[in-house]
C-alpha cells in the first residue's frame, strides 16, 4: 500500500469533508498562505516587500495572493494588497497560533502584541488582560521580543520599531 500511495499526487482541496475548518483550510491552508496574511497585518501591502520578507518564490507568492483575494481575505487596490473585514476576521486564529508556536518550541518571543489603548500585552486569547477587551488588529501595537528577527530586509528592519497593526509598512 505504501508504494502506491507514493506514486498519487495529494489532492488540493477537501471537498470530500464534510467540515468547516476543511473549507477554511481550502483559503489558507497552503504553505505560506498565513504568512502572508500574518504580513498584511503587519502592514505589508506591496508585492515586493511580501517577496523580500518572506523569502517566497514570485509565482508562489502571486498564486497565494491572488487566492486570497478571490476568497476576500485580501483586496487589491493598485499595486497594494489591503486586508478586509474578512480577513480581518483572521486575527484570533493567526494570533492563537503563533503563541502556540512559541510554546510548542519554547522559544523567545519574536513580537510583543500590545493593546494600544491602555499599553497592556494582550494574552494568548487576544484579550487584554487590564481591560478584558478582545483586541481588535486595528487596536494592536506591535513590538520587537527578546527574539526578534535579525534578518536585514527593509520589511524587518522597519518591524523592529513599534509599529500599530494593518498601518501599511513602506520601506
Amino acid at each position: 500500500m505504501p508504494g502506491r500511495l507514493a506514486g498519487m499526487a495529494l489532492g488540493k482541496d477537501y471537498t470530500s469533508q464534510d467540515c468547516s475548518l476543511a473549507r477554511a483550510l481550502e483559503v489558507v491552508g497552503e504553505r505560506w498562505t498565513l504568512l502572508i496574511v500574518r504580513d498584511a497585518f503587519y502592514g505589508v501591502r506591496r508585492f515586493s516587500d511580501f517577496r523580500a520578507h518572506l523569502d517566497v518564490p514570485k509565482a508562489v507568492l502571486s498564486d497565494r495572493l491572488q487566492k486570497l483575494v478571490e476568497a476576500g481575505v485580501l483586496d487589491k487596490q493598485g499595486h497594494e494588497y489591503v486586508m478586509t473585514s474578512r480577513g480581518r476576521g483572521l486575527w484570533p486564529v493567526v494570533h492563537t497560533l503563533g503563541r502556540w508556536g512559541e510554546q510548542l518550541h519554547g522559544s523567545l518571543q519574536y513580537r510583543l502584541f500590545l493593546h494600544a489603548a491602555c499599553g497592556t500585552r494582550i494574552d494568548s486569547d487576544g484579550r487584554c488582560p487590564s481591560c478584558t477587551t478582545l483586541v481588535a488588529p486595528d487596536d494592536v501595537e506591535l513590538r520587537p521580543g527578546a527574539g526578534s528577527e535579525r534578518r536585514d530586509d527593509p520589511v524587518s528592519k522597519l518591524l523592529r520599531e513599534p509599529h500599530r497593526m494593518l498601518e501599511p509598512i513602506r520601506p
